[in-house]
């Protein structure tokens, strides 16, 4: 593939990866990222032949894709890493944003208690506090090895000089020129007509950067840039306070585990949804025998269906912000609660979703983006990050040159209302301050007697959970090589809307016509979530592949 930036390698000095060492059906001994953007996928690559963990890689990459992936990579979001150490440690780091000290739980109602369209999707009051510079200072600082500096250099001069953009990138900036039209300051940056090859430079986001280099995470939430966000929310009615810049921290979280056929599931636990219900989804699903009703047959969507309808309602239902909430954890990741909630099940006809209420238990379009990283040392780390929507609020700060995420649409405005992904919540998701919104996101690694098997993970919404389910189930139930379980059509369902939505070629007309008469409605749904996988083979060596879906790169050496 042509090397997308000439003045990238002239300020790096890379080398220029022979073809054998980018392509995907290779297996690597050292080191391989996979991520939504080839630029980024290099500098990973790059920072561990210099020397630097995977965890070093990470944070090179989290910090690259918000100058190259601006749609989803971010400073001005947050996110969630799921860390497997060679020592055998598991760990995370919950970088998820948080509501502003001034937010309430009707902030988005009117005076008659109905939504106000847009409110919490679009501008400066749908903006939490960022979390991403803390939470990958955060873990270079415990588990990486190389210098702050070190790692942020390769954005900097990327977001200082500028990078020559894709198609698919040119493409999705000017579909958003309407939406970037209502903001001066993005205007500014991203308003253009824009082609493939041009230039992007963003000198106020490299000053940005290099401030974090500098000065590490006051250089984002004190002095300069912080006087950029509160000016922009002062102007415009916006929420977001210098106290709140101050007070946001960074926390290391327990994961969650389980276990399916004989692999260990390490996975985000609250503030996001996704380990819990990819876990809860695992247990219900090793009931079966998925891979003697195989791929894409009625009886295995329906059992898979059945089981995701399921885990959505309990997901509207008990799961928050864990410092919030009491989410029960335990229960939901327990085999014996999966068997209760899935007993008498039957695949000869469809449930219909009125009839599944959440247990009863005593007391994500491109716009987020996944990356997944390995290291010749045995660390892995699996990374999922967010402004929520595509270029987020849409709104760029001013003289700090990020978009602001609107992940406030992630909580529930109103209970019984969906959010822009359809998805449901409960009281136990609606806005208090400081409180994390609930997330779908779900990083995840897998272990094969204590060995690294798999890392996973993709954007999507909503519709993450089972994506990453599929490209588990894809190779241990499938027997797919990575390529297919990553590409290959999927499906999904969320309890409510009461359907199933399938990508193009997921369904024969045999099996879509067996569907229907068991009782099922079908969407035919568009292409959904991006998967960045490696996988491992019993010497320890790596393959990655980057979906088909997006524009990514899986690079090895």
């Amino acid at each position: 593939m042509k090397i997308l930036i000439s003045v990238f390698l002239i300020f790096y000095s890379f080398t220029i990866f022979p073809i054998n060492c980018v392509a995907q059906n290779n297996f690597y001994k050292n080191g391989m990222v996979s991520s939504a953007d080839e630029i980024a996928s290099e500098i990973g690559i790059e920072v561990m032949k210099k020397g630097g963990n995977a965890i070093d890689a990470s944070v090179a990459v989290g910090f690259a894709l918000a100058v190259v992936y601006p749609q989803a990579g971010n400073i001005g979001g947050g996110g969630f890493m799921v860390i497997h150490l060679n020592d055998g440690r598991n760990t995370s780091i919950d970088y998820r944003e948080k509501a502003p000290l001034l937010s309430h739980r009707d902030m988005f109602l009117d005076k008659n208690g109905n939504v106000i369209d847009g409110l919490s999707t679009t501008g400066h009051l749908s903006g939490g506090v960022p979390g991403s510079v803390k939470g990958l200072l955060f873990a270079l600082e415990k588990y990486g090895t190389m210098k702050r500096e070190e790692v942020l250099t390769y954005a900097i001069n990327l977001a200082e000089n500028g990078f020559e953009i894709s198609p698919r990138l040119a493409k999705v900036l000017n579909e958003y020129q309407n939406q970037f039209s209502k903001f001066p300051s993005t205007m500014k940056i991203f308003g253009k007509n824009w082609k493939a090859g041009d230039l992007l430079i963003q000198k106020d986001l490299a000053n940005t950067l290099r401030l974090i280099s500098n000065y590490g995470a006051e250089g984002f939430y004190t002095g300069y840039v912080a006087d950029k966000i509160v000016e922009e929310m002062k102007l415009y009615d916006g929420l977001i306070s210098y106290e709140d810049l101050l007070k946001y921290e960074a926390k290391e979280r327990a994961v969650v585990t389980g276990t399916y056929k004989g692999y260990e599931i390490i996975s985000m636990g609250p503030p996001s949804s996704g380990g819990i219900s990819l876990i809860y989804l695992l247990n219900i699903l090793e009931q079966e025998n998925l891979g003697k009703y195989g791929y894409g047959s009625a009886d295995a969507i329906s059992v898979m269906t059945e089981g995701m309808r399921v885990v959505y309602a309990d997901r509207s239902e008990h799961m928050a912000d864990i410092d919030f909430y009491e989410v029960p954890v335990n229960v939901l990741t327990s085999k014996e609660y999966a068997r209760k909630r899935f007993d008498n099940f039957g695949n000869d006809r469809a449930r219909n979703s009125d009839e599944i209420k959440p247990g009863n238990i005593a007391k994500e379009k491109e716009n987020t983006t996944h990356y997944s990283i390995a290291d010749k040392d045995g660390n892995c780390v699996s990374v999922t990050t967010t402004i929520n929507d595509n270029f987020g609020s849409k709104l760029v700060i001013e003289g700090a040159g990020f978009f602001l995420n609107n992940e406030m649409d992630d909580f529930v405005s109103k209970p019984g209302v969906p959010n822009m992904f359809g998805l449901l919540g409960s009281e136990a998701n609606s806005i208090s301050p400081e409180k994390r919104m609930l997330s779908s996101m779900t990083p995840t690694i897998v272990l094969k007697d204590g060995k690294p098997f798999m890392i996973t993970g993709s954007p999507g919404g909503g519709r993450i959970i089972t994506a990453v389910l599929m490209s588990i189930i894809n190779v241990i139930d499938f027997g797919m090589n990575i390529v297919d379980a990553v590409d290959k059509p999927r499906f999904h369902h969320q309890w409510y809307p009461d359907e199933i939505q399938a990508e193009n070629g997921m369904l024969s007309e045999t099996v879509r016509k067996e569907l229907v008469k068991r009782g099922y409605k079908i969407n035919d749904f568009r292409d959904y979530a991006s998967l960045d996988v490696i996988i491992f083979n019993d010497n320890g060596e790596m393959r990655g592949h980057s979906d088909r879906r997006g524009y990514g790169k899986a690079i090895g050496y």
